[in-house]
């Protein structure tokens, strides 16, 4: 493939440092000092209080979910975009709450802001934000509507690490924010997530709720003393007090994290100048050009014809194929959600077509890689491709 979704997404020196590890004559290999070290140093550069690092950025998802849960046991609903990653939907339907869509801004990707805000009933339990591809998603108005309704703000930050608002990153904005580190994303930890939050007993109960609902997970003594009181004939260190998961990270993960943190920034601006030199190549009377770009986070190119056209789309496929780009029909997730079977029986038929937005990046949307080690003359190939299929 002579242009990959990713490529060198771990260098030599992240390995290095884990056979480094390895190298002890007894070293730690799960959860541990690594892990807690990437934690804290997450949470500085992202300006949270508190993270948890899990397996993945799907198990992040489920733990924010099955923490909603811990608030509203009766479940109710939760507002989510039809363009995302499956475990987004997915979570909320596993821990019984029932999701509302809401269509997409297309100079964004993410949810528009007025449908969100129309959305919203008694019912609504939380707005779980995905910040797509790179874009931020955020607005004010957004915002500042959700707090004087008290409906809390999830964001799911996957494929946008270092996006921002107004200068402030993404994530530090709402209730729970969620993070992967798979391969192909912004850094990578070979799989990996984290879970943001500023909420002193969120962060206890995430911890208990990462590995299997063990109390002894907290590190707040008061916390372990009150489960203590309350449950005397329990051994202490077997208190479980959700029935939860198993969803650690291990020491490597930690390490890897540690290692490629440093260099996050100064790859996001790369990317970030990648994405104006594609967007600015690109022939605009066939393709969207108008994305808001500012505080965005490029995670990849996105090709999205400006009009409908079936046989261009598939010129255009053959033609990226022909010439080695990989790419993503649908853009997030392969498309419209509510066209996938999971959702067959929860949402009425033909729900799909309400949501003309997302409808149009399912069948006339891609995404093509974007990586630090790109280079302009990469760029200008990639476009000369592109522009003449």
């Amino acid at each position: 493939m002579k242009f990959p979704l990713m490529r060198n997404n771990i260098l030599r020196e992240d390995l290095d440092a884990v056979i480094e590890h390895l190298r002890q004559d007894n070293p730690m290999l799960t959860n541990g000092a690594q892990v807690r070290a990437f934690e804290a140093e997450w949470s500085r550069w992202l300006g949270v209080k508190h993270s948890v690092f899990v397996n993945s950025g799907a198990s992040a998802n489920l733990l924010t979910m099955a923490l909603l849960k811990l608030r509203h046991p009766t479940g109710g609903e939760v507002i989510v975009p039809p363009l995302t990653w499956i475990s987004d939907i997915a979570s909320v339907l596993q821990n019984g709450f029932k999701p509302v869509f809401a269509d997409i801004d297309p100079r964004t990707l993410a949810m528009d802001t007025d449908k969100i805000l129309a959305a919203i009933t008694p019912d609504t339990r939380a707005v779980f934000l995905s910040h797509i591809q790179g874009f931020n998603g955020l607005t004010d108005r957004l915002l500042a509507e959700l707090a004087a309704r008290g409906i809390p703000l999830i964001e799911d930050v996957c494929e946008s690490h270092g996006a921002t608002h107004r200068g402030q990153k993404a994530g530090s904005f709402g209730w729970i924010s969620n993070f992967s580190f798979y391969y192909a994303h912004h850094m990578s930890t070979i799989e990996g997530g984290m879970i943001c939050t500023d909420d002193d007993e969120a962060y206890q109960q995430l911890r208990i709720l990462r590995s299997h609902g063990m109390v002894r997970e907290s590190n707040d003594a008061d916390v372990k003393q009150r489960y203590q009181d309350e449950f005397p004939d329990l051994n202490p260190d077997f208190i479980f007090a959700f029935p939860a998961y198993n969803v650690r990270n291990t020491e490597i993960g930690g390490i890897l994290g540690r290692q490629q943190l440093p260099r996050l920034d100064a790859n996001i601006r790369r990317r970030s100048e990648n994405q104006a030199q594609f967007l600015e190549r690109i022939d605009a009377s066939r393709y969207r050009t108008d994305f808001v770009t500012e505080g965005s986070s490029n995670y990849a190119f996105n090709l999205v014809l400006a009009h409908p056209d079936q046989a261009y789309m598939q010129q255009l496929m053959a033609r990226l194929r022909e010439e080695g780009v990989e790419f993503r029909r649908g853009s997030a997730g392969g498309g419209n959600q509510l066209r996938q079977p999971y959702l067959r029986g929860i949402v009425p038929d033909n729900h799909h077509l309400d949501y003309p937005e997302t409808e149009h990046i399912h069948f006339f949307g891609m995404y093509i890689g974007n990586y630090p080690d790109l280079q302009a003359d990469e760029i200008d190939a990639l476009c000369r491709i592109i522009n003449r299929a």
